[in-house]
């Protein structure tokens, strides 16, 4: 059996499970989320824990693993949530909230208008940060990495968009 479809996953105080044969969804503190089920793969509700099965040892132990993630990822998502941090770092590298909208100003000769996206909030305390929170963990790594690739940390000078906390390594400049 998949060493990590094997352990449970514990639902704590105020999160509930519903179980059909299709898909399983999580409802919290925080909101609801939902995940379907592949072929072979079901998932068993006792007490306040869930456990997944699978029927056959070839795919359906695979997609069983990934199920089990899933599922852990959204009970953390609906009780603590999930955030991102990204920093701008280069001269006049702003960034602001307006609305439903995020604007980038980042050396381009015109500013970048990304739409925040239903179930993702975001805050800029800062001109040069952004916060990135939401309960789906997928939906907050995604969104941070389209910003992120609207202008990478470039190698020379490191200037760009980056993750709170990244390394970028800085090459060599040239030499006479």
């Amino acid at each position: 059996m998949s060493r990590i479809a094997k352990a449970p996953v514990d639902l704590p105080k105020g999160v509930s499970a519903t179980v059909s044969p299709e898909q399983v969804t999580i409802k919290g503190a925080k909101g609801t989320l939902s995940t379907p089920l592949s072929r072979g793969v079901t998932v068993v509700q006792a007490d306040q824990k869930l456990e997944v099965k699978y029927s056959d040892p070839g795919l359906s132990r695979m997609q069983a693993g990934a199920t089990r993630a899933h599922l852990a990822n959204m009970v953390l998502g609906v009780t603590k949530g999930y955030e991102k941090k990204l920093e701008l770092v280069g001269v006049g590298f702003r960034a602001a909230v307006t609305g439903k909208v995020l604007n980038l100003t980042l050396g381009f000769s015109h500013p970048v208008n990304i739409p925040i996206p239903e179930g993702i909030s975001m805050e800029t305390p800062s001109q040069t940060e952004v916060i990135i929170k939401g309960i789906d963990r997928q939906k907050v790594g995604q969104i941070a990495s389209e910003i992120r690739d609207v202008r990478p940390p470039e190698p020379y000078k490191g200037k760009g968009v980056r993750y709170s906390g990244e390394k970028i390594t800085l090459k060599e400049g040239k030499k006479k």
